[in-house]
């Protein structure tokens, strides 16, 4: 038997969904009962995950999407200002991860980690923004991640990426005060994904996708500005925001070791 509770959204936009945390939040929230709009660039995965939950009393609705492709983001925006269903929560989670040295350093695979992480991000914020300002009320999150917040070793493209996510979220939300749209920036410790199964390093407080979705969600009940959890671990790497680089580095390559 599912058991649910009412939240405050009918529809909810999930770029990304195809697997990881994006697949985990779909279908925590079709099991609470809304209607998910899925949005991935592998159409298998969006098939696998509508055959495997089509018991949960919400829907997933699957839409192949490359967020880099502004002609498909038209198409379907179009299609929901078509019947006006906009959906009134946005989580932008679509991204990437591609670990590499300074050895390794490629201005090519930096470029592909900004255009999903950082570009594709921004092409889906532009419509969403415009018509939740248009329509008095919303709600955006942004995945971004604690690597945004100081360099870790192997992540010199990945954390740019997630550290410009940060900033263009403080930003914006100072620019929407006086509005009734509520943008949150989401930085979660290590989660295993896909993409996190490509680090060689001991990831500290590794959390499974279903975790990370309930802690999001938590976030998007909040008023609060950053979802991050687990907050032991994310209180550490707030700390070393704020030392001395010299110290830093020293910590830096321990917690990573």
């Amino acid at each position: 038997m599912n058991h649910y509770k009412p939240l405050p959204w009918q529809n909810v936009w999930i770029t990304g969904a195809g697997r990881g945390i994006g697949r985990a939040l779909a279908i925590l929230l079709a099991g609470q009962g809304m209607r998910v709009y899925a949005s991935s660039r592998t159409e298998i995965e969006l098939e696998k995950l509508v055959a495997e939950y089509q018991h949960l009393p919400g829907e997933i609705i699957p839409i192949r999407l490359d967020t880099r492709c502004v002609e498909e983001l038209e198409q379907l925006i179009n299609e929901w200002d078509q019947t006006d269903c906009f959906p009134e929560l946005v989580i932008l989670n679509a991204g990437t991860h591609d670990p590499f040295s300074a050895a390794e350093f490629s201005a090519q695979r930096c470029k592909h980690l900004f255009d999903i992480n950082l570009q594709g991000t921004i092409n889906c914020l532009e419509p969403a923004l415009q018509r939740m300002l248009k329509r008095g009320k919303g709600q955006i999150a942004v995945m971004a991640s604690v690597a945004g917040y100081r360099g870790l070793p192997t992540a010199a493209a990945y954390g740019a990426s997630k550290a410009a996510l940060i900033h263009l979220c403080e930003s914006l939300r100072l620019d929407l005060k006086n509005t009734h749209i509520k943008l949150q920036v989401i930085n979660p410790g290590f989660v295993k994904t896909p993409l996190t199964d490509k680090n060689e390093f001991t990831m500290p407080a590794l959390l499974a996708p279903d975790e990370a979705a309930t802690g999001i969600l938590n976030g998007l009940l909040s008023d609060h500005f950053e979802i991050t959890f687990p907050k032991r671990f994310t209180f550490i790497l707030k700390l070393l925001r704020i030392i001395p680089y010299r110290l830093y580095f020293y910590l830096a390559g321990k917690i990573v070791k």
